[in-house]
């Protein structure tokens, strides 16, 4: 079992409904997040392309954040889900330089803190908060590993992209273009 998200660039507006939903499932203090959504505009005026779209921990399967956590306090659970005990983490902030994805963040609390794939509810048969609550179901939760899955079919059946490719990560966060 691996898990992974896609994410439809041609069906999110940007409306941060799972900013929103994952802030509030996953008791992320105001003024921080585990997700966020980015938009991106490309091209030469007046043939411009604008991209928007909802970004999180990629969940790799390279994990440099993992590799140099000097304490273990970052690892990989079942499915590939990327976690980190606050309890082992001392906040040394290695695994946040070492995510080419800027998707961790010092917690208040002194730990650091990141987008878990909602493990407490797949855990239970549920998908993530954020792709519960996507109005426009830009956001899909699945295995790879099971062919018939909504995701295995996304991306069978679409185009899609990583982002930063060239780190050999190997992310589990996929873009539908």
């Amino acid at each position: 079992m691996r898990y992974a998200m896609t994410m439809d660039t041609k069906k999110c507006v940007g409306c941060s409904d799972c900013v929103v939903a994952c802030q509030t499932e996953n008791n992320v203090p105001l003024g921080y997040c585990r997700d966020w959504i980015v938009e991106k505009t490309e091209g030469t005026y007046p043939h411009l392309n604008m991209e928007l779209r909802s970004e999180r921990c990629n969940h790799c399967e390279n994990t440099p954040c993992v590799r140099t956590c000097p304490t273990g306090a970052s690892h990989v659970i079942e499915g590939g889900i990327v976690k980190v005990t606050p309890e082992e983490c001392i906040g040394c902030g290695a695994c946040i330089q070492a995510c080419p994805y800027d998707s961790r963040y010092f917690h208040p609390d002194g730990y650091v803190d990141k987008c878990t794939f909602c493990d407490h509810r797949v855990k239970k048969g549920q998908t993530t908060a954020c792709v519960a609550v996507c109005p426009t179901k830009c956001l899909t939760f699945g295995d790879l590993d099971d062919p018939n899955s909504d995701v295995s079919k996304l991306l069978r059946d679409r185009k899609w992209k990583v982002l930063a490719p060239e780190t050999g990560t190997k992310p589990h966060v996929f873009f539908l273009t």
